[in-house]
Formats: C-alpha cells, sequence, structure tokens
C-alpha cells in the first residue's frame, strides 16, 4: 500500500510536470522554428514511461506484449515484433527470409531483390547486408513511388523478392505489385516506416506483404523514442523475426520465461548432443535488436492518439496543397496514388526545371525564415558513397530519380505543426514566389 501511495503522489508530480515543461507552447511567426517532424505527446505517455520505469523491468515485457497485440490488430495483421528501430525492423524482415528454415523458399547470395533508388538507406541496405541483388526500378513524378510499368522488365530468373516503401505516406500501387509479386512467387516486403495509418483500397498498408515494417522515431507517425516493429502473416514467420532479434536463438521463450516448447531438454539440433538446453541452441547468426519496456509503455499511449495524428496531417497536408496550389507554375505538387488514403509524413515539392529559381534558393529562403526542409533522404542511393560500388543492376535509367535528387524537398505536416505555422510557410512561400 505505501508503494503505490508513493507511486500515485510520483504520477502526480509527473503530470504537473509535463504542464509546466511542455504544455502551452507559443508559436512566434518567424521566430519559431518550424520542424519538418517532431515528438507529440502529452502527460499520458510520461505517465506509462514513469509506470515502465518503476517496474524496472528494462528489457522487453508487459508493455511490449501490450503494444504488439494491439498494434497488430490495429493494423488487421496477425503478429507484431518490436525492436529496436525501423532499420533494425527492416534488416530483420530481409534476414528472416534468408533462415535454412524456409527450405527451398529462402532468399540466397546472388539472389535479387527489386527495389528503388530513390528513398531511405534503410530499406536498401539490408538487401546489400544479406548478400542479395538490389535492382533498381526508377518512379514516378508527382507520388514518387515505383513505376510499375517497369516492374515485368526487371525481373530475371534470380529475382526471388520486392522491397519498397511507401514513400512518405503515399502508397505504391499494391494492386500492381501484390499481383506481379504473386505471379512470379516473389517474397513482397513492405517497408511502411513512412505510412503508418495510410490505407489502399480500404486496407491499411502494412498488411499487404509477406513481412512489413515500422518505425517509431520521434519523426515518425507515433514514437517510443527509439523503436520499430515487423509484421507477419504466420506465427512461423514471427518465430524466425524473434530469432535473428533475439541473437539467433532457437527458443521462442519471451525474457523471463521458460519451457513454453515443454521439451527444453529434449531436443537434438545440429551437432549438439541430444538434451542440450534449448534455451542456448541457436539455428541463426543473429543480433540483439530488442526493445525496451519504457520504450513500449510510451508506444502504448501514443498508440491510442494515432486517429487524431493520422486526421492532423492529412488536414495539414491537405491545408499546404491548396495554399500551394497558384504555384504550379513554378513546383509540382505532390499526388496520392490511385486507390490510396496516405496517412501523409510530409509534403513533397519539385522545382520544375524552367522555373526562375533553384531549389537551394527556395530551401534556403525558407530555412532563413524558420521553415525546416529536407531532402528526399538518399536523392540516387547509387550515388551515394556507401553505395557506389555495391554489386546492382539497373531496369532502363533513373531520369526521375536524379531529378528528385537535384529539384526536389519537403517540408512537415506532423501534427506539432498548426493551423498558424501552416498560415505562416505558405506566407514564406508567397513572399518567394512573388519575386518573380
Amino acid at each position: 500500500m505505501q508503494a503505490e501511495k508513493i507511486k500515485g503522489e510520483i504520477q502526480r508530480k509527473v503530470e504537473e510536470y509535463y504542464q509546466a515543461q511542455f504544455a502551452n507552447k507559443l508559436f512566434v511567426a518567424g521566430e519559431t522554428y518550424i520542424p519538418v517532424s517532431g515528438r507529440v505527446f502529452d502527460e499520458d505517455d510520461m505517465v506509462h514511461l514513469m509506470e515502465a520505469t518503476l517496474d524496472f523491468w528494462l528489457t522487453e515485457g508487459r508493455f511490449a506484449r501490450q503494444f504488439e497485440i494491439e498494434f497488430a490488430q490495429t493494423l488487421g495483421v496477425r503478429t507484431a515484433t518490436l525492436c529496436n528501430s525501423g532499420s533494425s525492423a527492416n534488416l530483420l524482415a530481409v534476414s528472416a527470409l534468408t533462415s535454412i528454415k524456409l527450405e527451398d523458399a529462402r532468399l540466397q547470395p546472388g539472389d535479387e531483390v527489386i527495389t528503388v533508388a530513390a528513398g531511405f538507406p534503410a530499406t536498401v541496405g539490408p538487401i546489400v547486408q544479406n548478400g542479395l541483388v538490389p535492382v533498381f526500378v526508377d518512379v514516378e513524378l508527382g507520388t514518387y513511388n515505383i513505376d510499375v510499368s517497369r516492374l515485368e522488365e526487371a525481373i530475371s530468373p534470380k529475382t526471388r523478392a520486392i522491397m519498397i516503401a511507401h514513400t512518405l505516406g503515399n502508397p505504391f500501387n499494391l494492386e500492381v505489385v501484390t499481383s506481379v509479386a504473386k505471379r512470379h512467387k516473389l517474397w513482397l516486403i513492405e517497408d511502411n516506416c513512412d505510412a503508418l495509418g495510410s490505407t489502399y483500397n480500404g486496407k491499411n498498408t502494412g498488411s499487404f506483404g509477406d513481412i512489413a515494417t515500422l518505425s517509431f522515431y520521434p519523426a515518425h507517425h507515433i514514437t517510443m523514442g527509439e523503436g520499430g516493429c515487423v509484421l507477419t502473416k504466420s506465427p512461423k514467420m514471427r518465430t524466425l523475426v524473434e530469432s535473428f532479434r533475439d541473437w539467433g536463438r532457437d527458443c521462442w521463450c519471451a525474457p523471463g520465461e521458460e519451457n513454453t516448447c515443454a521439451k527444453r531438454f529434449d531436443w537434438q539440433l545440429g551437432g549438439l548432443p541430444h538434451g542440450y538446453d534449448h534455451k542456448y541452441i541457436y539455428s541463426h547468426i543473429g543480433y540483439n535488436l530488442k526493445v525496451t519496456d519504457m520504450q513500449a509503455a510510451v508506444g502504448v499511449a501514443q498508440l491510442k492518439k494515432l486517429p487524431k495524428f493520422i486526421a492532423a496531417r492529412k488536414k495539414n497536408w491537405q491545408l499546404l496543397y491548396d495554399g500551394l496550389k497558384a504555384y504550379e507554375r513554378f513546383i509540382v505538387l505532390p499526388k496520392a496514388e490511385a486507390n490510396s488514403d496516405p496517412s501523409w509524413f510530409g509534403f513533397l515539392i519539385t522545382v520544375k526545371p524552367d522555373a526562375p529559381f533553384s531549389r537551394t534558393a527556395l530551401t534556403e529562403y525558407l530555412e532563413e525564415n524558420k521553415v525546416a526542409t529536407r531532402a528526399l533522404f538518399a536523392g540516387n542511393l547509387l550515388l551515394q558513397p556507401a553505395f557506389q560500388n555495391i554489386e546492382h543492376r539497373v531496369v532502363g535509367d533513373l531520369d526521375v530519380t536524379n531529378t528528385i535528387m537535384n529539384q526536389t524537398f519537403w517540408i512537415g505536416v506532423y501534427p506539432g505543426i498548426t493551423e498558424a505555422m501552416i498560415g505562416y510557410m505558405l506566407d514564406m512561400f508567397g513572399q518567394f514566389f512573388n519575386r518573380y
């Protein structure tokens, strides 16, 4: 009873601290910096974090299990497995498909994976790290997603998988991509890190692929600080993901549990003697990529806010679109993929080649006036130092990818951006464009 009383006092102090430190921040036009993204939280998030801290379980525990169950239900998938980042989620997704337990269906060194170069390195990095060969297809201007008209051309006898992201929350053409994957018996990995809450034909992105990934970095739709998740359609695939996440072990017991299989000392795998402790049998060359329960506790609180966050992102995106439409003589505005309803991560803008100013001139003006801008991640990955010498194949040309590298940037729509901020952002665009 004494502990519960103290806990209640701590909770009240945490709520008071939130109000004193974080609530009611004022926006001053021209003085307050407007970032492209950021954490949006309240006292409930901090109380959840406090509760997990007082549990002092530290590694994944009750909050992690709660989040995985609720998150899988939210997205309509069979299983959700937490890890420490979206990049790790991508690494686990690809690695799981290399498991010997998948027998002839597994990915093996030299197999090809179709992807795009106009994106984030963590989508392509795991392909290379697993000894696979990325096959790059160009994207479309406006949607910034893979040009599906080149998909069939990209397939060779070595092609075994497709791994692409929904660009800044805009679902790629899942009708065509899933059809091609099914017809050619290819694995489909959805990088859904920037698209939580997006739908295609009324169905959540992240529920179409064999495996999908999410990120909970502060820039994303909900946050745990650091964190990620792998979505699967079967318990078997979840077990493979967990194995690679948890040092490559064959045992699937949760932390603090043992003998879930009811035969802990009755296994014989590899060259080990019969009865060797299953908790210390390793089927894969794995990692340690687990999340902490403190992070998961924040995720549990954040998940309750997801519908509100999605609505705010959509509203901010539409306000920017409506306000910038008058300047289409200078810029290409983004457009949603057909049959989709994006939960936007950001607002993409491409400066037209014949515009009387450069992308740099526009972004420098915005930054000088406290409006943050970002390039579309790596631009053309193949021109990045780390990727210049990788084994790969390119289908056709990457002309649009290069246009994006040179002419495209994005601005924020995250829920921390208010209507007043949107109004100021549009004013800054107007002042710049009216020079011309």
